[in-house]
C-alpha cells in the first residue's frame, strides 16, 4: 500500500518518518519524499493514530487523489532541486516529470495550477532560488559554481531570477547579516 505524505522535504523528514512508523510497528518497504510504501495495509484504526501522529510532527497524510498527485509533483520537483545535480537540471521539464510520474506533462501542469495557483515552472524557479539561497550562506563556492550547479545557463540568468524573486542580488543577499530563508514546504 503506497501512502502519500504531504510536507516531507528532505532527508531527516524521512528519517523522522521512518522512526515512526517503527514506533508504531508499521512495516515498509520504502520511504521517500512524499511517499511510504507500506509492506501491508493496515487496518482504519492503526491509520488513524498514524495520520494523528504525522500531523503532531507537521506532515499530511492524503486521501485524495488529485492533492497526492500534486505532492508527487512537489515532492519530484524538490528532489531535482535539491539533491539531484546539474545534469538532471538541465533536462526538459516537462521531459522529466513526464518520465518520473508516468503522466502527461499537461495535465500534471494543469492539475498542479489548478490546485496551488502556480505554474509548476514558477515553483521550480522559486525551489532553485531557495537551493541558491543556501548555498549562498554556506559561502564556501562562487556565485558562478553555484548558477552551475543549479543548472542556469549564467550568472546573469541566476542574478536576474535571484533579483526578481527576493528583490537582491546574490551578492547582496550573501553580504546580509540576517538571511530569510523560506521553508521548502511553505514555498
Amino acid at each position: 500500500m503506497n501512502l502519500q505524505i504531504k510536507n516531507m522535504v528532505c532527508d531527516r523528514c524521512i528519517l523522522v518518518v521512518r522512526q515512526l512508523l517503527d514506533g508504531l510497528g508499521l512495516p515498509y518497504r520504502n520511504v521517500q519524499l512524499g511517499t511510504v510504501e507500506l509492506a501491508e495495509e493496515p487496518g482504519a484504526e492503526r491509520l488513524a493514530t498514524l495520520r494523528e501522529q504525522l500531523a503532531g510532527l507537521g506532515f499530511e497524510l492524503l486521501d485524495d487523489k488529485r492533492t497526492a498527485l500534486v505532492n508527487r509533483i512537489k515532492s519530484t520537483l524538490i528532489q531535482l532541486v535539491h539533491h539531484n545535480g546539474s545534469e538532471e537540471l538541465n533536462k526538459k521539464l516537462s521531459v522529466y516529470l513526464s518520465e518520473t510520474l508516468g503522466k502527461d506533462y499537461h495535465s500534471l501542469s494543469t492539475l498542479f495550477s489548478s490546485v496551488e495557483g502556480v505554474t509548476i515552472e514558477k515553483y521550480v524557479i522559486r525551489q532553485r532560488i531557495e537551493r541558491a539561497k543556501e548555498l549562498l550562506l554556506y559561502d564556501e563556492r562562487s556565485i558562478n559554481d553555484i548558477a552551475f550547479d543549479l543548472g542556469y545557463s549564467s550568472v546573469q540568468h541566476l542574478s536576474q531570477q535571484f533579483k526578481k524573486v527576493t528583490g537582491l542580488t546574490p551578492s547582496h543577499f550573501r553580504s546580509l547579516k540576517e538571511h530569510k530563508r523560506t521553508p521548502l514546504d511553505k514555498i
